[in-house]
C-alpha cells in the first residue's frame, strides 16, 4: 500500500522561505506523478504545484506562480515544494499527493494524499 509522508511545515513570517519534503513507501516514485494542495480553514482544498514522472512538465495554480517551485529526486522516492516570499494567504495544511497525471491533478482528486503539514504564516 502507496503512503505519503510530508515533512518541513511551521511558523513564519511574511515574506520568508519554506521548503516542505513529502517521501512515497509502498511504491515507487517513478511510477507516479505527484504534486501540493492545500486547505485553509474554511476552504475547499486547491491545487497548489504538480509535476511528471520525469520532471519533464510543471504546473502551478496562478497564486504561487513565481514564487514556489515543486521538484522531485526519483532515487529517494522524494518530492519538495520550495516556497518563497511567503503571504498571510499562503497560510494552510499542506498535503502532498501521487496520481497517475500531473496535468490531471490540475482538475481531478488524487488517487493518494499524505496526512498533511500545517504552514502558519505570523507577523
Amino acid at each position: 500500500q502507496v503512503q505519503l509522508v510530508e515533512s518541513g511545515g511551521g511558523l513564519v513570517q511574511p515574506g520568508d522561505s519554506l521548503r516542505l519534503s513529502c517521501t512515497i513507501s509502498g511504491g515507487s516514485a517513478r511510477g507516479y506523478a505527484m504534486g501540493w494542495f492545500r486547505q485553509a480553514p474554511g476552504k475547499e482544498r486547491e491545487f497548489v504545484a504538480s509535476v511528471s514522472v520525469e520532471s519533464l512538465y510543471f504546473y502551478y495554480a496562478e497564486s504561487v506562480k513565481g514564487r514556489f517551485t515543486i521538484s522531485r529526486e526519483n532515487a529517494k522516492n522524494a518530492v519538495y515544494l520550495q516556497m518563497t516570499h511567503l503571504q498571510p494567504g499562503d497560510a494552510a495544511v499542506y498535503y502532498c499527493a501521487a496520481d497517475i497525471s500531473a496535468a490531471g491533478m490540475r482538475i481531478g482528486k488524487p488517487s493518494h494524499w499524505g496526512q498533511g503539514t500545517q504552514v502558519t504564516i505570523v507577523s
